[in-house]
């Protein structure tokens, strides 16, 4: 299934990051996050017939690009307001990586997790020094209650995506790919991006519009929280129904953040979704041919490709792989069904 966006200019509002930004939080990032490889596997290349340029963010500190915006929005706290320490809610991605950035910076952090996230998310958020307070995801609201716990702590909230620091951080990676490939001489026709709020999607929109403003930027969602591809279309933020279940556990944004879409529906050129079979094989396809691990959230954009929703590759395509962080019975249970 393909949406299409908006073809309009970039917005100018004030409060939303702009490549300057971008440029501020790699300086903050710098030996501090990795600057993760772009991979490119003859197999590939072969199996899609363009030439594929893998982002592998499972590579990264914490396993996933959440790293990146979480230090850069927490590496500008006061320091007046550190000892007040950081409150988060994530489903384990986000959770790491504020948790990382917080022992990084001697900040205390409590975060608000589903009950159900993947056991090596909970596990590693705590091992990162972090307080964990569980919800159950289908009764309690994350935010209320990370809200609730910021009124009693005075704590600063980090949000998972709505946030032009976090945002910003995000979008180095997407600076990385364009630096990378023009460094190679490689023009980009499409960048595919996993897309959950869509805080990723919108920081290498920005980054690409400043600096290989030709290639298309898709989002890749799963079927049944398409949200952004619905939302493109109609040209407000649309919701994911009820009810609605995937194997992409970081990927279940209830709709599209309102900084992230106000970027995203003017820079982004439209909406992939995928279904589970389509994310288990590319999980399997990046275990067996790319050699990495990948969580099925964090191959969403991979799926997008492998399955063929993009129709018109072109000669060149970069994609994501946003994260790794998968328990080892799914991952083994993915690996061996496909």
């Amino acid at each position: 299934m393909t949406f299409s966006a908006e073809s309009t200019q970039p917005a100018r509002d004030p409060a939303l990051p702009d490549y300057a930004d971008i440029e501020a939080a790699a300086a903050r990032l710098e030996g501090k996050a990795v600057r993760t490889p772009l991979l490119e596997v003859a197999a590939l290349n072969e199996r899609v017939g363009t030439r594929v340029l893998v982002k592998p963010e499972s590579l990264q500190r914490t396993g996933s690009f959440k790293f990146r915006g979480a230090y850069n929005r927490i590496s500008q706290i006061p320091e007046a307001d550190r000892h007040k320490g950081v409150v988060a809610y994530s489903s384990g991605n986000h959770a790491q990586g504020v948790a990382a950035a917080a022992a990084l910076l001697g900040l205390p952090a409590t975060i608000v997790m589903p009950a159900d996230a993947p056991r090596i998310k909970i596990d590693n958020t705590r091992a990162f020094g972090a307080e964990v307070v569980t919800y159950a995801r289908e009764s309690q609201a994350r935010a209320q209650l990370a809200q609730e716990i910021v009124e009693k702590t005075g704590a600063t909230l980090v949000k998972p995506y709505d946030d032009h620091d976090v945002i910003a951080g995000q979008g180095t990676c997407g600076r990385e790919i364009a630096q990378e490939a023009a460094a190679r001489g490689i023009k980009l026709d499409h960048l595919l991006v996993c897309c959950g709020g869509g805080g990723l999607t919108a920081g290498c929109a920005l980054a690409f519009h400043a600096l290989s403003p030709e290639t298309r930027v898709h989002t890749v969602e799963p079927e049944g929280f398409d949200d952004h591809a619905r939302s493109f279309v109609s040209g407000s933020r649309e919701g994911n129904r009820p009810g609605a279940s995937s194997i992409c556990d970081a990927l279940l944004a209830p709709k599209p953040g309102d900084m992230t879409f106000a970027i995203n529906r003017q820079l982004v050129s439209d909406g992939l979704a995928v279904s589970d079979s389509d994310i288990a094989e590319a999980v399997a396809f990046a275990f067996r041919t790319l050699k990495l691990v990948v969580e099925p959230g964090g191959a969403a954009a991979l799926a997008g490709l492998l399955s063929g929703k993009l129709a018109d590759p072109g000669d060149a395509v970069a994609l994501t792989i946003s994260g790794g962080n998968v328990d080892p019975q799914t991952f083994a249970e993915l690996v061996a069904e496909t």
